[in-house]
């Protein structure tokens, strides 16, 4: 079974850490991952702010960011996947716009920060159609 680390920097609403993993970790397994791991880092707009501006040069806050640990397509993939850092802040708001739980919303940005890691971007409306499809698969875990 897929591992996945949560690292509260903000904490979070009680329960969603246990519920993040499980529902990571399932969709990781369907995904064929079921032998890596995934760190996921909670925090605020400074802190996701900050980490914006030191790796791509822009001041603004967002709602997630994804590390990899390894070039995508390089044909040796890592045990661990890399860091997805989820801004609790953003993603209360953006849950609170979209009208569902804080939960649903830190599970969809987990999904596409996911799809992230394993090399995916979304510059075309094609490429979006897989973020769409995990982030909708998580939502049933």
């Amino acid at each position: 079974m897929a591992k996945v680390e949560i690292v509260p920097q903000k904490k979070p609403p009680r329960g969603l850490r246990p519920r993040l993993r499980r529902s990571i970790e399932r969709l990781m397994d369907e995904l064929g991952l079921e032998d890596k791991t995934v760190t996921v880092i909670l925090c605020s707009d400074r802190k996701i702010r900050e980490l914006k501006k030191t790796h791509w040069g822009e001041d603004a806050p967002t709602d997630v960011l994804s590390f990899p640990t390894y070039e995508p397509g390089d044909p040796f993939m890592p045990p661990h996947l890399g860091d997805v850092w989820i801004n609790l802040d953003t993603a209360a708001r953006q849950a609170e716009e979209a009208g569902h739980p804080l939960e649903d919303e830190v599970r969809i940005l987990a999904a596409h920060a996911l799809w992230h890691l394993l090399g995916h971007d979304h510059e075309s409306e094609d490429d979006w159609r897989g973020f769409r499809e995990v982030q909708r698969r998580i939502l049933e875990r």
